[in-house]
């Protein structure tokens, strides 16, 4: 007899056997039924049909992950903004108007000084200019 607490947790321990079960299962079911013809082009490292040349090892410029990350952080706070925008009509029905407002400019606010900021760093600068970096390191 399962105690009166446990009932609720029998769902979640199913669908945990469940998941376990189709994990295992779908590995099996790959091992057995995946065809085995080993060949030397599925040997090579790449299967796009080009030929791997040098070294995997190569250089490349970072700016590629910081305009990246600045773009996702500045995408995500703005999807926020939609929300808020959507039901201002709301708010200012309920006399809140004026606080939603104040407080969706000072996040537009934050983020006008986020962009400013990473502008005067030059993150934004797809090729970096050495004049600039020249007159950091003369002052």
């Amino acid at each position: 007899m399962i105690p009166a607490e446990f009932d609720g947790l029998m769902p979640v321990v199913i669908f945990m056997g469940l998941a376990v079960l189709l994990f295992f299962g779908g590995h099996f079911l790959s091992v057995v039924l995946a065809p085995k013809k080993p060949s030397h082009l599925k040997s090579t490292p790449y299967e796009c049909g080009e030929l791997p040349v040098g070294s995997a090892w190569s250089m490349f410029n970072v700016r590629f992950y910081v305009v990246g990350l600045i773009f996702i952080i500045f995408d995500v706070e703005s999807v926020l903004m939609f929300p808020v925008a959507s039901i201002f009509k709301e708010l200012n029905e309920m006399g809140q108007g004026g606080y939603a407002l104040i407080i969706f400019l000072s996040f537009i606010s934050v983020l006008i000084e986020g962009i400013a900021y990473c502008w005067r760093k030059g993150d934004l600068d797809w090729v970096k200019s050495f004049q600039h970096s020249l007159k950091k390191e003369t002052k």
